[in-house]
């Protein structure tokens, strides 16, 4: 089976280092048959950005979610002025749309991976304990080829393949 269509959740990089590190991911991905297809990075719509990503799912076959910092805060508070109020300091956040985009396949019945850079703020979906496997790595092309991730990508690319095949039953 190959040229199997998966939909990419990844907000634009910021720096040469996460678009290595994601450009590596699409290479991976297209070596095990696989077409990365990403809303605002290799697919293009004239529909409101949530339409789009719909649409573009329905042609995907599994999902992986790429949480890489978007926005860092030096020092903040969460919960101000409450009883719980508590400090932040040098926290890393992704985009909104890894969650938006992880809720979506995973209502879509789509098999889900998410590859999150260590140091991100896990929270909601991006967090282990849900129904599918959260891989925290440093945002490093090498962390691609470790026995976890290899193995990893292996049995989420066999859920992808049934999932194809059941869908086009």
């Amino acid at each position: 089976m190959s040229n199997i269509n998966v939909f990419l959740s990844v907000g634009g990089t910021a720096n040469q280092n996460q678009e290595t590190f994601v450009g590596a991911i699409e290479d991976r991905l297209r070596s095990e048959g696989m077409v990365p297809n990403t809303v605002g990075r290799n697919k293009f719509s004239s529909d409101a950005p949530l339409i789009a990503v719909k649409e573009l799912m329905n042609e995907c076959s599994g999902t992986i979610v790429i949480a890489i910092e978007r926005t860092f805060l030096s020092m903040g508070l969460e919960k101000r002025g409450g009883s719980k109020e508590a400090q932040l300091q040098n926290l890393k956040y992704p985009t909104p749309w890894n969650q938006i985009e992880a809720a979506i396949a995973y209502s879509k019945g789509l098999p889900l991976m998410l590859i999150v850079e260590e140091g991100i703020k896990t929270e909601g979906l991006l967090e282990k304990g849900n129904d599918w496997y959260v891989m925290y790595v440093k945002a490093e092309v090498p962390a691609l080829t470790s026995p976890e991730f290899n193995d990893i990508l292996s049995c989420w690319r066999k859920k992808v393949e049934e999932y194809q095949i059941k869908s086009s039953e």
